[in-house]
C-alpha cells in the first residue's frame, strides 16, 4: 500500500486541486482536506476519537459488585 500510495503522490504532486479533483472523482474540498491533514499529522489514517469512557450509572456499579461477588463464590 505503501508503494502504490507513493506513486499516486508523485503523478499527482505537480497538479493543482482542480485537476486531481477530476481524476479521482471527488470533490475539491476532500482533495483539500486530506491534504490538510496530511501536511498537519503526517498521515491520512483515521486517529481514535479522543472521548473519555462512560461514567458508569449506580445500576451497572450494583451489577458489577454483584456479578464480582458471585464469581468470588463460584471460585470458592
Amino acid at each position: 500500500m505503501q508503494i502504490a500510495s507513493t506513486n499516486i503522490c508523485e503523478r499527482l504532486c505537480n497538479k493543482s486541486l482542480c485537476e486531481i479533483s477530476l481524476l479521482l472523482n471527488i470533490s475539491q474540498s476532500t482533495v483539500s482536506g486530506i491534504i490538510r491533514k496530511r501536511k498537519q499529522m503526517g498521515t491520512t489514517a483515521s486517529q481514535p476519537p479522543n472521548v473519555r469512557p462512560r461514567k458508569m450509572t449506580e445500576r451497572g456499579q450494583r451489577m458489577l459488585k454483584h456479578t464480582m461477588c458471585r464469581s468470588r463464590q463460584l471460585s470458592e
